[in-house]
């Protein structure tokens, strides 16, 4: 059974205390465009979401990461690798 539901149920809690638009969250949110997250909140949040789902994402890894969904398909794969 996929976790992909419940991965993207921690990731959305995380996003909550960044998402200053309100913005209704779904699998091809971008955190660029759709929440104008800059820099510094992307680094924030990465931090958050590394100690919650206790992994490490790559400086390589995060320039790939666009979407909420892709952010979950690379939690989920991190997680099986672990």
């Amino acid at each position: 059974m996929s976790q992909h539901p419940e991965i993207f149920e921690r990731v959305a809690e995380q996003i909550e205390p960044f998402n200053k638009k309100d913005i209704d969250l779904t699998e091809s949110t971008t955190f660029a465009g759709d929440l104008e997250w800059d820099s510094l909140t992307v680094m924030d949040f990465v931090a958050a979401v590394e100690d919650e789902f206790d992994i490490l994402i790559t400086m390589n890894m995060q320039a790939d990461i666009e979407t909420v969904g892709q952010l979950v398909d690379t939690i989920a794969k991190l997680k099986a690798a672990a």
